[in-house]
């Protein structure tokens, strides 16, 4: 299979950067709905309720769906070593950041591998393995579905083992090999997760070799806020919080005697 041909360093994809902005978007609305619970404005299971736990499952897919086109976006366009470590120290730096901030809130379970921690340790795993992906995508394609079903067979062999308690405790759940689930503000192992940003990076070397005239094209005018949302997504998930809770906080004052 030949290579595909490199794009320019100033080319975007403008359709998957509003891809991105539609999940900031529904992170957005997702958080000021749990945000609303914890000041007690609504009475919601957000561990328990389907109608929750589905739709931080979609989020989070589609935000590592679009990590893994992002690289592929990457390699196509030859961006450099440089590039690649400058990105991903930002990450490790805001996933530390809100480790700490979290402890600061929720002591008790506070966020010590969530998305951006996941993001940061999987990078590392899928940029080497973009080049190896592009010579062979069926492996890679193998190698994204393991990644997915690995963790089905993860309790009744760590019970049989007598495993548990070692690949439960905080010191490797962040593998995702579990029997049961830490209690967490976030939590995103890399099993099953990797799988998604691996599928994610296979969809995009198949998508973006020969790219489509619709992904090269502009968005119309409507679109352009969520493609502002989508280049700055980083910035969007670490502020938009404090935000959220700081005006509820200061409503909850304002309100309630």
């Amino acid at each position: 299979m030949p290579p595909p041909r490199p794009l320019p360093l100033s080319s975007r994809f403008e359709a998957l950067d509003a891809l991105r902005g539609l999940a900031v978007v529904w992170m957005t609305v997702y958080h000021f709905c749990f945000d609303l619970n914890h000041f007690g404005y609504l009475r919601q299971d957000f561990l328990g309720d389907a109608f929750w736990t589905s739709q931080r499952t979609a989020i989070v897919s589609l935000f590592l769906f679009c990590a893994g086109m992002g690289q592929a976006a990457a390699q196509l366009q030859s961006r450099g070593a440089p590039r690649f470590w400058q990105r991903w120290a930002q990450i490790a730096a805001c996933a530390l950041l809100v480790s700490a901030a979290s402890w600061l809130i929720f002591p008790a379970s506070f966020i010590y591998f969530g998305v951006l921690h996941a993001i940061a340790v999987m990078l590392l795993v899928v940029q080497p393995l973009s080049r190896w992906g592009q010579r062979h995508p069926l492996w890679l394609a193998v190698l994204a579905t393991v990644l997915l079903l690995l963790p089905l067979a993860a309790p009744g062999l760590l019970v049989s083992s007598g495993l548990q308690d070692l690949f439960n405790s905080r010191a490797l759940n962040w593998l995702g090999w579990i029997s049961r689930k830490p209690f967490t503000e976030d939590y995103v192992p890399l099993l099953p997760w990797a799988g998604v940003m691996v599928w994610g990076l296979l969809v995009g070397q198949a998508v973006l070799r020969k790219p489509p005239d619709w992904l090269m094209a502009p968005l119309p005018g409507g679109g352009r806020p969520l493609i502002w949302l989508g280049r700055h997504s980083l910035g969007w998930y670490m502020l938009h919080q404090p935000v959220l809770m700081g005006l509820l906080a200061s409503a909850s004052w304002l309100i309630r005697p």
